[in-house]
């Protein structure tokens, strides 16, 4: 793993040129690499594998993981000694580290709330190279050559609205890309942040680049449209939540440009990105993609998958192998007509979910379930939770507390951010109760951190 950018970039376009032989290859070579180095390294993989044969091509023997089990086993999971859990959690709580490396090598970000279950997650600078250096090979359909020109006019003025508060891996991105020294004029605008004062300030800054989540997108979108927003941005780039097709178009047309969506997670950034036909397209030559069934069983092309398994074959420093990710997906049965080599795929998993709140004077606000969300996965000592709206201004909160930690002082801060969240929205009588319940799975066995008045109604 000790290849540069420029090499990893080289082979990965080489990969496309050689076809489905060529990925398939590099597959198995880069898989049974990494099962022996996680085998020599890790001693949770180690002993979940002991009974396994020596050399392993077949991604199918092994066992299923996810992210429960991983974090309940921390500092086995991992392969550096010196990453350990009470480290990451030092390190996660203090808000003036965002973006600061651990141990002088590891960027560390935590989950944003969108399964309702907090996790830590490392990343080494070789592991971000191979994953950015390889999604670059899907960007060619938008980053076009007149693209990058308006991007360059426009001095790459770059408008990154993000969870801040915490180490969500999109802030610390974002913190990191506006302190690297570049000419480039980067702001970060918190999600948080009321749409008015966004659309005001986003007005001022008049960024030619911008980066959101695709329901923060949605709402911008319906302020250009309605003449509030006005910004001439070149590119848009959205990723962390799925939408309609219809949805993305509208987004694009609202803002006349090309939007670079990607598919990825604090377990595997930028593992896809969308391309012009409206598809997503598995790298297959560094990753292994399982569509399955509720039993793991192989789910056919063509027909939605319960679960996705995801082995990413670029990650030492926490191995994911094998990984329930929990988004359910539709694989292409035939070649995609963008001409790619690589697996095309339909995702709907996070899907977002926009909640609708009324004012004292009967006003309606339209907040991202995200935005919402975000504020509970900030409080200390939440291990899992789930958000229910009753009414238009009623919430209630399922809350599962970490062993380490109070109940009574976790609901505290989580109710103490809440409130201020709605306040700054204008909606202070919402109220928000403290639910009597822990979190429950749906019948499908899968969490839904957040379920709005529609669902909940039927």
């Amino acid at each position: 793993m000790s290849e540069t950018a420029l090499t990893i970039f080289r082979d990965a376009r080489k990969a496309r040129y050689e076809g489905p032989a060529g990925i398939a290859r590099r597959q198995c070579t880069r898989l049974t690499d990494q099962i022996a180095y996680v085998r020599a390294h890790s001693r949770y993989y180690r002993e979940l594998y002991q009974h396994l044969p020596e050399r392993i091509e077949d991604v199918t023997l092994l066992p299923v993981t996810n992210k429960q089990k991983l974090m309940e086993r921390f500092d086995d999971w991992v392969t550096d000694p010196e990453l350990t859990l009470q480290k990451i959690r030092a390190h996660a709580a203090d808000p003036d580290r965002v973006g600061e490396k651990l141990l002088g090598k590891y960027t560390v970000t935590t989950s944003s709330g969108t399964t309702g279950r907090q996790a830590f997650f490392v990343l080494s600078d070789a592991t971000r190279t191979t994953a950015f250096t390889v999604a670059l090979r899907g960007m060619s359909s938008v980053l076009t050559p007149a693209t990058i020109r308006k991007l360059m006019a426009g001095r790459w003025r770059t408008a990154m609205i993000v969870p801040t508060g915490g180490h969500f891996a999109s802030h610390v991105v974002a913190v990191q890309q506006r302190d690297a020294g570049s000419i480039v004029a980067k702001r970060i605008f918190p999600v948080t942040m009321s749409m008015p004062e966004l659309v005001e300030q986003l007005n001022g800054f008049r960024p030619v680049y911008v980066e959101c989540y695709p329901t923060i997108g949605a709402l911008l979108a319906s302020e250009q449209e309605a003449g509030r927003l006005r910004i001439r941005p070149a590119l848009l780039r959205l990723g962390g939540e799925g939408l309609t097709d219809a949805e993305y178009e509208r987004i694009r047309t609202a803002f006349g440009v090309k939007i670079l969506d990607l598919y990825g997670a604090n377990e595997f950034p930028a593992l896809m990105v969308k391309c012009s036909r409206g598809w997503y397209h598995t790298h297959d030559d560094w990753m292994v993609f399982e569509p399955v069934d509720a039993n793991y069983q192989p789910t056919p092309p063509g027909e939605r998958s319960h679960t996705v398994l995801v082995s990413v074959l670029y990650r030492r420093e926490q191995p994911i192998l094998r990984y329930d990710v929990g988004d359910s997906v539709l694989m292409r049965p035939d070649p995609c007509p963008c001409g790619s080599p690589f697996r095309a795929v339909k995702v709907r998993g996070r899907v977002p979910i926009l909640l609708n709140f009324r004012t004292a004077d009967d006003r309606t606000v339209i907040l991202s379930s995200f935005v919402v969300s975000l504020q509970v996965a900030c409080a200390v000592g939440v291990e899992l939770f789930q958000i229910i709206q009753t009414t238009p201004s009623r919430l209630s909160v399922r809350l599962q507390s970490c062993a380490w930690a109070n109940p009574d002082h976790v609901w505290y801060e989580v109710h103490a951010k809440l409130a201020r969240l709605f306040s700054d929205h204008g909606l202070s009588q919402v109220v928000v109760d403290r639910g009597t319940e822990p979190p429950k799975l749906s019948p499908g066995g899968k969490l839904r951190s957040v379920i709005p008045l529609v669902a909940h109604e039927t």
